[in-house]
């Protein structure tokens, strides 16, 4: 599967056979940000919180999702998202939908897609989000070296979800969202299943 440009590919082994020892397992091998995945305080910011630090609460709550697919530039600024102010305010989670899920599998997934300022990220830690999601490889710049989304958002102790899919099938109004990561001690990433429940 696509990876961010660096890291290794998951191994999925198939271990052990029914017929070989009467049960199957599979062996996986994987980075803590594989896939779907959630980043931890800690990924960023030294001597932040942890996964495990993080209450089982913070990994569910009311989301909207922002349809920015009209967005024909880079960055993400802040009358792009103003306009949503209203659904914010009740939000505990926000998801950027940018259509950017459309190139997963494909080279231009890793380059040029949307990302917020730094002005839009400050701006939107004024609503004390749990989480932020995108459906994006990354909140920043694949040529980042500094991640100044990453820690305008971590700073805040909000977790974010990256690597979503199929935003568009999601409500204009609120629905609850769900990303429960691995329970893993000192975890400053993993995998999930991020899903959406609409009523």
């Amino acid at each position: 599967m696509p990876v961010y440009p660096g890291t290794d590919p998951p191994l999925f082994f198939t271990a052990c056979s029914i017929d070989d020892v009467g049960f199957l397992e599979k062996k996986i091998t994987m980075y803590s940000h594989t896939g779907t995945h959630i980043d931890a305080p800690a990924h960023i910011i030294q001597g932040a919180k942890t996964l495990d630090h993080l209450s089982i609460d913070h990994f569910i709550g009311k989301a909207s999702s922002l349809n920015l697919t009209s967005i024909k530039k880079q960055a993400i600024d802040i009358p792009d998202i103003e306009p949503y102010q209203d659904l914010l305010k009740d939000s505990e989670f926000i998801l950027l939908h940018t259509g950017w899920d459309r190139f997963w599998g494909a080279e231009e997934y890793f380059a040029s897609y949307p990302v917020l300022s730094a002005e839009a990220a400050l701006w939107l830690t004024n609503f004390r989000f749990k989480g932020l999601g995108v459906d994006t490889i990354s909140v920043d710049e694949t040529d980042s070296n500094d991640f100044p989304i990453h820690k305008i958002l971590l700073k805040h102790d909000m977790i974010i979800i990256e690597n979503l899919t199929c935003l568009h099938v999601l409500p204009n109004n609120h629905f609850m969202f769900t990303c429960f990561p691995l329970k893993i001690e000192q975890g400053d990433g993993s995998p999930v299943r991020a899903t959406a429940i609409i009523k």
